[in-house]
């Protein structure tokens, strides 16, 4: 009995540091790109009504992709900032995502207690992609290629971030 208690003790213990290690709260002055070999192919989302989707619709924009989870904070405190970029860039061809690997019921009722105007879906592969660490942010130019992949929390509304964004954007013009 208590060797029981122990080992639930020892496993719970476990499970509180890997989270607390799966959940970036740091915010970058520098970006520090890491850049997974993942392609549009790869990755396999579905919108909140359960249908499957490819990145592959949105050919020839930008997408801003964005892994988190509903119990992460650094995620949820990352978002008002997602949503400022996507105003702040609102007239270019860039298309906001933020995708959760939790069930689509778990996603649609954050999106309903919250009040942010993103776009909500569920990436329904994000072992194979690798994804260790949350948030993560992948950015695809519009030719399709992955050009940024960042883990951890970044203020994206601030001026270097929109101008790095704005730099993926333009330079197939």
């Amino acid at each position: 009995m208590l060797l029981q208690k122990m080992n639930t003790l020892r496993l719970l213990s476990l499970s509180v540091v890997l989270l607390f290690i799966s959940c970036k709260e740091v915010n970058k002055d520098k970006p520090v790109t890491i850049l997974p070999d993942t392609t549009f192919e790869k990755i396999k989302l579905a919108d909140l009504k359960s249908n499957s989707f490819s990145l592959k619709k949105y050919a020839g924009k930008t997408i801003f992709l964005n892994f988190w989870a509903t119990w992460c904070k650094p995620c949820i405190a990352e978002m008002p900032t997602i949503e400022k970029a996507q105003n702040i860039l609102n007239k270019e061809k860039v298309v906001f995502l933020i995708a959760s690997n939790e069930a689509i019921e778990e996603i649609d009722a954050f999106k309903k207690a919250h009040n942010f105007n993103l776009t909500y879906c569920q990436i329904q592969n994000s072992e194979e992609l690798g994804l260790q660490v949350l948030p993560t942010t992948y950015i695809f130019n519009p030719d399709g290629s992955l050009v940024f992949s960042e883990s951890g929390y970044r203020k994206w509304d601030e001026k270097s971030n929109i101008d790095m964004i704005l730099k993926i954007v333009n330079k197939n013009e």
